[in-house]
């Protein structure tokens, strides 16, 4: 699949492989390897960032995959059903390959996206770490941080965008928790 060779060439399947997939997921990868080249990087890479947000607390919220599969759907322009099998196969490269391809994948990202992309990008992070009223753990905003950082963002235009997310900050939660209880 197109995705799966954009995240690492060896991770295409194989000619001979067996064909077991039902017709409905034979017409979602269809969907997907019908996308141009370049728009498919672009919707794997930004699935694949999100995905490292979710994984960074070694726990997948449904709220949060949910909110992963709407982003996708919604940045990518694709069906629901399209960006759900994006996003399975996202967290499962993620998985499997994650920290040896995390700084490749979003530096490629960061190569074949505008800045305008990237920002929104970086919103969709915060996003996706906060559905509902949910805070943002201190594993995922380290995350978030060495994101920006990999995508070219400076700390300060980091921390503008950070600014309209500081109440669902885990670390802000406890400290105005302990100072009502003080």
């Amino acid at each position: 699949m197109v995705f799966a060779r954009f995240l690492h060439p060896s991770l295409a399947p194989r000619p001979d492989a067996p064909v077991g997939d039902t017709e409905a997921v034979r017409r979602i990868v269809a969907q997907l390897e019908s996308l141009p080249p370049d728009r498919a990087a672009h919707l794997a890479g930004f699935a694949y960032i999100l995905a490292r947000v979710v994984a960074a607390d070694s726990t997948a919220d449904p709220a949060e995959v949910h909110e992963l599969e709407s982003l996708v759907a919604d940045f990518g322009g694709v069906p629901e059903a399209l960006a759900v099998v994006v996003v399975e196969i996202a967290r499962s490269q993620a998985r499997l390959i994650g920290a040896t391809e995390d700084f490749l994948v979003t530096r490629r990202f960061r190569e074949i996206s505008t800045a305008e992309e990237r920002e929104r990008l970086l919103h969709c992070l915060f996003a996706v770490a906060t559905p509902g009223d949910r805070a943002i753990s201190a594993a995922q905003n380290a995350v978030i941080h060495q994101i920006a950082d990999e995508l070219g963002f400076t700390l300060d235009e980091l921390n503008e965008v950070r600014r309209g997310y500081a109440d669902r900050l885990a670390v802000v939660r406890y400290a105005r928790q302990a100072a009502q209880g003080s």
